[in-house]
């Protein structure tokens, strides 16, 4: 059975001045996202170097349209633009392979 969820990978170093106001959007941007149907998972990690990377997986692509192109997840993003960002980069992929194991 071919493997369908679509998984978003997003890079990103904030400005120093942003912490504050970031960590609340990155709140409400993770409860939306979790309130989409065909939401699977997301992740944040932050290296010490400062990069975060956000993972966020998806059903199917119809569903990580809808997450991505909704009007609050929109506004977040041009606010991380305008406000948030040293630099950013997404990645988006169909997944091809899962394998997972659990003892």
């Amino acid at each position: 059975m071919p493997v369908t969820t679509v998984v978003t990978i997003f890079r990103n170093r904030l400005r120093p001045e942003a912490a504050g106001a970031y960590s609340v959007t990155a709140a409400e941007m993770t409860e939306l996202a979790r309130s989409m149907p065909g939401f699977v998972d997301s992740k944040t990690f932050s290296s010490p170097d400062g990069e975060r990377v956000t993972i966020v997986t998806f059903a199917d692509r119809e569903s990580h349209n809808a997450w991505r192109d909704h009007p609050l997840h929109r506004a977040a993003q041009q606010r991380g633009i305008d406000e948030f960002y040293e630099t950013y980069g997404i990645q988006v992929a169909d997944t091809t392979y899962e394998h997972t194991f659990t003892r």
